[in-house]
């Protein structure tokens, strides 16, 4: 075995480790082609660069290869002597057999045979792959048994290893839910490696000896791995060194089931702090207890317990006499004119169908049976205290909370390019409301996010005032539309600071598969929550707390920048976690649309809001819920705990992917600019200073320095693409170019850019098929220039100036009209008062502003006030809402769109105002 260069190493040894799958998945196909050309060349120089090229990916794949239990050790091994033998036809073989397990996945249904000699193996790869084509996608048998390796972390020799994975391979029965592989690793280091890199990982044991570092060059942990270090490691007993480790396992990856092996004091250690292990097993060979407990383990995170009742129910014969005549499908069976529907989705989704909350099924408003439990396994998976599940998506997710824990007259801090569903709750809710404004993308026609300090200044106005007290929540986007990710847990612990019992609602629609991978998770409300809590009840922070508060009391309290310029901390006497989030489950993981979930991490969930949650959840919950959707998101949640880290993986990749083509073909280059950090996020908010997670030498090696430190980050799956210098405005390149042609489907654009959205159903294959695309349409560019003439060419530059010069200023929210202001000398304002003034026709008018007539009205002193919500799609948030002062700015941001869909505005009408007879009226009545 050669060396290989020091930088390929680094890489190869997983360096960084956000692209190692597509990285071993290409290297053995490379590896194949190699040996395809070795075996058939006669040249002695191409032979010998063969020979060296075979060498540097055998040493890749086997540092890779480490980590997973197939190939194993031994078959890695057999690889070896095969090739220092110089045995490469018969190498060449094994390779192939081995990258076509790999890819089928056959290995996880039976032994693969790679001793290169049997040609009962081909015919079994044959089986396997006509198999996958009648089920018309690969990898996917729900008869099978699933598959999942077992991590053992133990200083074993490799005859150790391989006595320790025959004995449980010798367990095994026909009659296990689930079959398994082992991977043994030696080291702390290798350990935490091994679950980064291998999805397949789902259960892990523990045993007491093994060292602390790798024999490879692991820099993809140092931020996991920041303040520890072999010494301190080596100072710790073998006890504390394995309950570090679960610790930080469970941190990583928390869905691993981890099990504690011990041949010492197992009383003692029992009752130390062991919460992350599920068992501790007495000794090591007790594999007969250890295999059954696993299984069970595994089975508890692998049930479905709505999905399986309404299965179970769909086979029970039952009379129908009640409401539905398509229960059971009675409707459409027995139809001669409606039968297509039966054709067309098959009879299980009607023998499914039904209203009966009885039978061995459930009721979503009041639960008992396996709803109750779904949403227990839902809490388990995202880490809240109570999940309920939503049936008719995120906007009714959000109406409910906020309905659950706001009174008429409560202030919410609300971030005003939210969903609309948000402003609409604020009405029914009777909220009084601060728009807080965030940071504007004006090159881009897009809001970012709202800045930590502008949220505290806004607290800060209101204490000063004494209208803190009537503060209940703050509501912000995480993360937002373009992919804006907040630092949640500087947020809440500083807003906390200034008011220890705020309310937080996330609104994470978009963010729902961020839970199941290690670096996004540190930004999601449930883990934030749960960190905060964890930390407030802590020794540690109380000393950290009296040193801060001693410090902080030689400030000036009446200085702004005391509270502004210096990070808060709360007291952990009178702070309290209340966080809500709430996830649209369809948008980012399986589940039926509509299908979303509300997370709860409330100490006061218990004594103040349960029963106004429930009755706000009966409020807007239908009475007959789809009982489809709701298995679906069972389903989903399954789904998740069991392979979301490598579908999230995936996803990642792929979007990486995408974007390192964008970033570095030069045709592309010229027509598309993907947006990077540095465009979306100004420098202040950049605390790492890392300007794009992409280097071109190093490739993704910042992007976890930027997410462990900055107030805000972009998240990379979601790739916004400048297009200005097409001459062709966003909605029209989604709906005339990228749909109309090539039945491409985005979801946003705004004036200048288009935001492609990869998902854990986005595979390497749409990835390619997007830059096909894509360079199709840049050499159509390229033609439309080279065969335009002088006028054409001029015409041509004006639109891209147009879109990438001459873009309007986005508007802050101005003010509320002083009619709608329950307090004069603080912003928030009563936004349901003037909702439902505006029902009586003969309080408002409208009034055209395309004219000047609005303008002219205006300069002679008319303070115009919307009566309406004014939403432009792009970019889809309130321009305008009820009881806003209309500005000159948001006149001229309204005049320079050029969108045609605009709610809330009626072109032939104009604006809809309240009379200035109207305003003098409610101003009266309020004096």
């Amino acid at each position: 075995m050669s060396e290989i260069t020091e930088s390929e190493t680094a890489y190869t040894a997983l360096g960084f480790y956000h692209k190692i799958s597509q990285l071993r998945n290409d290297t053995w196909n490379a590896l194949k082609r190699d040996l395809g050309r070795l075996v058939k060349t006669t040249d002695e120089s191409e032979t010998r660069h063969l020979v060296k090229a075979v060498d540097i990916k055998l040493t890749r794949l086997e540092i890779i290869e480490d980590y997973h239990a197939f190939p194993s050790k031994e078959d890695f091994h057999h690889v070896w002597s095969l090739f220092d033998a110089g045995e490469y036809e018969l190498l060449e073989k094994v390779v192939k057999r081995l990258v076509r397990a790999l890819i089928s996945e056959s290995y996880r249904r039976r032994h693969v045979d790679l001793s290169g000699n049997d040609s009962e193996s081909e015919d079994l790869e044959t089986l396997d792959a006509l198999a996958q084509l009648r089920r018309g996608h690969p990898a996917s048998n729900s008869s099978a048994q699933p598959y999942f390796e077992l991590l053992i972390v133990d200083a074993m020799s490799l005859q150790e290893e391989e006595v320790v994975r025959e004995a449980f391979h010798a367990l095994r029965r026909p009659e296990d839910k689930f079959i398994y592989d082992v991977v043994t690793v030696r080291s702390f280091e290798d350990a935490l490696i091994a679950i980064l890199v291998n999805p397949n990982i789902q259960a892990c044991l523990i045993r007491y000896e093994f060292p602390y570092k790798s024999k490879y060059n692991l820099s993809a942990l140092r931020n996991y791995l920041e303040g520890l270090s072999e010494i301190e490691l080596g100072n710790k007993s073998e006890a504390e060194r394995s309950l570090l480790l679960g610790s930080m396992i469970r941190e990583i990856r928390p869905e691993i089931d981890q099990f504690l092996v011990t041949s010492g004091d197992v009383e003692v250690t029992a009752s130390r702090d062991i919460r992350h292990f599920n068992r501790i097993f007495y000794r090591e060979t007790d594999y007969i207890e250890q295999h059954h407990t696993i299984l069970r383990a595994i089975d508890n995170r692998y049930r479905t317990p709505f999905f399986d009742a309404l299965r179970e129910y769909s086979r029970k014969p039952t009379g129908v006499f009640h409401a539905m005549p398509i229960s059971r499908g009675k409707s459409v069976t027995r139809s001669h004119w409606a039968g297509g529907m039966i054709d067309f989705y098959g009879i299980n989704i009607f023998l499914a169908e039904t209203s009966a909350t009885s039978g061995g099924l459930d009721s979503l408003l009041q639960p008992y049976g396996p709803i109750k439990k779904a949403q227990e396994y839902a809490a388990r998976a995202f880490g809240s205290r109570q999940s309920f599940f939503v049936t008719n998506g995120t906007s009714t997710a959000n109406k409910i909370v906020v309905q659950a824990l706001i009174q008429p007259g409560d202030i919410v801090l609300v971030d005003r390019d939210c969903h609309k569903s948000h402003h609409y709750g604020m009405v029914l809710a009777g909220a009084h409301v601060v728009y807080l404004d965030s940071y504007p993308l004006n090159d881009y026609s897009m809001y970012g996010a709202v800045p930590l300090r502008e949220i505290k200044k806004a607290l800060l106005e209101l204490k000063r005032k004494g209208q803190l007290h009537k503060v209940k929540m703050l509501l912000l986007t995480n993360c937002t539309f373009d992919g804006v990710v907040y630092n949640v847990r500087r947020v809440m612990e500083e807003c906390l600071a200034i008011k220890p019992d705020l309310v937080f609602l996330w609104d994470e629609a978009w963010f729902a598969f961020a839970t199941f991978n290690p670096t996004y998770r540190p930004r999601t409300a449930m883990h934030a929550a749960r960190t905060l809590r964890d930390r407030y009840r802590s020794e540690t922070y109380q000393t950290e707390y009296e040193a801060w508060k001693e410090n902080f009391d030689t400030l000036d309290p009446d200085d702004d920048a005391t509270w502004l310029d210096t990070p808060l901390l709360p007291d952990p006497e009178t702070v309290r976690i209340r966080a809500y989030a709430t996830h649209s489950t369809h948008k980012t993981l399986t589940s039926l649309r509509q299908g979303s979930m509300i997370h709860v991490y409330d100490q006061d969930f218990r004594q103040k809001v349960e029963p106004p949650f429930h009755e706000a959840y009966m409020t807007h919950t239908s009475t007959s819920p789809n009982y489809q959707i709701l298995a679906s998101l069972d389903v989903g949640r399954m789904q998740a705990e069991m392979e979301g880290f490598e579908l999230v993986h995936a996803q990642v990749e792929a979007a990486l992917s995408l974007r390192e083509q964008l970033y570095t073909n030069p045709l592309l280059k010229k027509y598309f600019r993907v947006l990077i950090n540095k465009d979306m996020i100004p420098l202040e908010y950049r605390q790492s200073g890392v300007d794009t997670f992409y280097d071109p030498v190093s490739g993704w090696n910042k992007m976890e320095e930027a997410w462990a430190h900055d107030e805000f980050v972009v998240d990379p799956s979601r790739i916004t693409m400048a297009i200005g210098q097409t001459g062709i405005d966003g909605d029209t390149f989604k709906n005339e170019y990228l749909m109309n042609q090539f039945g491409i489907q985005i979801n946003k654009t705004s004036r200048n850019t288009v935001l492609f959205m990869t998902n854990i159903g986005t595979n390497r294959g749409s990835i390619a098929y997007l830059l096909d695309v894509l360079i199709k349409l840049a050499k159509g560019f390229d033609r439309r220039w080279e065969e335009s003439s002088r006028p054409e060419r001029k015409i041509i530059e004006h639109q891209v100036r147009s879109l990438t010069e001459e873009l309007p200023p986005l508007p802050d929210f101005s003010r509320f009209h002083d009619a709608f202001r329950p307090h004069p000398e603080t912003p928030e304002g009563d936004i349901r008062r003037a909702y439902f003034l505006s029902y009586d026709e003969e309080n408002t008018e409208y009034v055209r502003f395309d004219n000047e007539a609005l303008q002219k009205q205006m300069e002679k002193g008319r303070e115009a006030v919307s009566a309406s919500f004014v939403i432009p799609y792009p970019p889809g948030f309130p321009v305008l809402v009820p009881g806003q002062v209309i500005s000159d700015e948001i006149l001229d941001f309204l005049q320079a769109l050029d969108v045609t869909e605009i709610h809330g505005y009626r072109a032939e009408l104009g604006l809809l105002v309240f009379t200035e007879e109207t305003l003098t009226r409610v101003m009266a009545e309020r004096s």
